[in-house]
């Protein structure tokens, strides 16, 4: 979507609840067919905004219906409601007023893609469908199943028939559905010893004392090493090492070569035997 289309979402009315604003997008006209192909026409050959946005204002109301039937998923309706308006406003734009068909016909396929896509980003935390056999699987399940509980043999069979899918496929996407989410750590309110939370049964690695008495240990030693072993060299290689090597701010061989009035080779070859001299006291 373009930017400009983008900045169409301030059209939408303003309200402070659900019901007003499923009120206010019901009292907004609908248009005619020559309205609509007019208008159509108009984005289309003139890219003219102003057509756009009586274009979606007009079906803001299939959008509300649409978002309706998706209420049974247990997320918010003005988030499904919000979803389905981007998908209407791709659909304006994608418009063919040439073809024939009426906008509303040409919409619905958008506002339920847009839908379906953030159902299935919210609906889990784990994602419970993604390809495209399982996702068919997830939004017709559920008008299948005519009874609670779970499928008989003869149901999953019926389904895997209507929906051109396998029977595995079906009981595994049937308990993907059934499933909950569990909270990885214990609510406030909870006694810990009448509840499960995953985060009871995971090792705190950061806590390992012995690993950090061990690894501070080592280091003070090594540095302690370090400036003894630093110490038996000349004044002169102690200052390039200290430069080259322990300074925040880096000195370039050039520059201790000038300070030396010696080549940077030379400096080069003091700064090796020093670390030699390093590593042997070091070992």
């Amino acid at each position: 979507m373009t930017t400009d289309m983008r900045a169409l979402t301030l059209t939408v009315p303003q309200t402070g609840s659900i019901e007003t604003y499923v009120q206010a997008v019901s009292s907004i006209d609908m248009l005619s067919a020559e309205e609509e192909k007019g208008l159509a026409e108009r984005l289309q050959q003139e890219d003219d905004l102003l057509a756009a946005r009586k274009l979606i204002m007009s079906h803001l109301r299939f959008v509300v219906h649409i978002a309706k039937s998706y209420s049974g998923y247990g997320l918010p309706q003005a988030d499904l409601i919000q979803e389905g308006n981007i998908g209407l406003m791709k659909a304006v734009r994608r418009f063919d007023p040439t073809v024939g068909v009426r906008l509303v016909s040409f919409a619905v396929h958008w506002i339920k893609a847009e839908i379906h896509e953030f159902v299935l980003r919210n609906w889990r935390i784990v994602k419970v469908a993604t390809t495209k056999a399982q996702r068919k699987l997830f939004f017709n399940l559920r008008k299948n199943k005519k009874r609670l509980g779970w499928f008989t043999h003869a149901e999953v069979q019926q389904v895997a028939s209507d929906l051109g899918v396998s029977e595995k496929e079906v009981l595994q996407m049937e308990a993907r559905m059934s499933s909950h989410d569990q909270a990885f750590d214990l609510s406030a309110d909870d006694d810990e010893s009448g509840s499960f939370a995953p985060v009871q049964f995971l090792e705190d690695k950061s806590a390992d004392v012995e690993t950090d008495v061990v690894n501070a240990d080592w280091d003070a030693t090594a540095s302690q090493k370090l400036y003894s072993a630093i110490k038996t060299l000349d004044e002169r290689s102690q200052h390039i090492i200290q430069t080259r090597w322990l300074s925040d701010d880096k000195t370039t061989l050039q520059d201790l070569a000038d300070k030396y009035q010696v080549s940077a080779e030379r400096v080069r070859q003091i700064e090796k035997n020093a670390m030699k001299k390093l590593q042997s006291a070091m070992a």
